[in-house]
């Protein structure tokens, strides 16, 4: 079985916490839609979600406080990582009554692919899965680009043995915060609440993980809430029948507004800028050399 987790940020710590909702909303239909029935989802959070959750989904309620001042949706990185992680610390523990033989972490406005939860189930006893080759989606463009290096970029990009997080048998739902950090050490900052070099954690401590054989996750941005502020800018393919079907994503324009925002002029002349910057960088490389 699949345990798939994610968390939510605190009500204070976002532009429009309506928003957050509705960002979920839609992400959970994109991860309730697996092929197979093999999975459980975790929501780990401050406050329940105002609409009614779908099948096989659990929420957990936590009382943390707020890990910064009210700043909208970019927070310093420290107090990001520790709500983050503690949050998925307390979803791990929630998962173990499941008996998961693999957790995929997910962000809560991420779309996953349809065959994932069929996939493990296939194969319980693997070492488990990086993303490598994933996609990044605007729905304000209602189009995407193909995403390399997708797990240093996204942070719902592993699936991973259960076992590989030490879950702690002696704490409960109820734990504190410091009582999650100290139960769970360096896990909570280098795999929980943070990706981008979690591969090779992950590697160093004897897992060998493998690159999923199909684009797995979508990396969604332009939401007005993402945490890094990413942005899909240049020319850019329309959302299609097939991103549809395996990701569950629903068209946000009609065909013609789609195509203007995909390839209309403003792409046009943002893939100019971005081409001229790489150059412009190689160029100085170069002459430092």
């Amino acid at each position: 079985m699949l345990a798939f987790i994610t968390t939510l940020r605190h009500p204070q710590n976002s532009v429009d916490y309506g928003r957050v909702e509705q960002l979920l909303e839609d992400t959970l239909r994109s991860v309730t839609q697996q092929t197979s029935d093999e999975y459980i989802v975790i929501i780990v959070g401050n406050r329940r979600p105002s609409f009614e959750l779908p099948a096989r989904t659990v929420f957990v309620q936590v009382e943390f406080p707020a890990p910064a001042p009210p700043t909208g949706a970019q927070t310093a990185r420290a107090p990001f990582v520790w709500d983050k992680g503690t949050k998925l610390g307390i979803g791990l523990i929630a998962a173990a009554q499941y008996n998961p033989s693999h957790v995929m972490i997910f962000d809560a406005d991420d779309f996953v692919h349809r065959g994932l939860a069929a996939t493990v189930a296939g194969q319980p006893d693997h070492p488990g899965w990086v993303i490598h080759d994933g996609w990044m989606y605007s729905r304000a463009r209602n189009a995407y680009i193909r995403q390399p290096e997708f797990n240093r970029t996204c942070g719902t990009c592993f699936i991973i043995p259960f076992a590989a997080y030490g879950v702690p048998a002696q704490l409960t739902e109820r734990a504190s915060q410091d009582e999650i950090a100290e139960a769970y050490g360096e896990r909570l900052s280098e795999i929980m609440g943070a990706h981008r070099n979690a591969e090779t954690w992950y590697r160093e401590h004897g897992h060998m993980l493998e690159p999923l054989p199909y684009p797995g996750a979508v990396y969604h941005v332009d939401t007005g809430e993402n945490h890094s502020g990413k942005s899909l800018s240049g020319v850019a393919r329309p959302l299609n029948a097939q991103m549809e079907r395996d990701f569950g994503i629903k068209p946000s324009r009609r065909t013609i507004s789609t195509l203007w925002s995909a390839f209309g002029p403003v792409a046009v002349i943002d893939e100019i800028r971005r081409f001229a910057s790489r150059v412009l960088r190689r160029l100085a490389r170069a002459m430092q050399r």
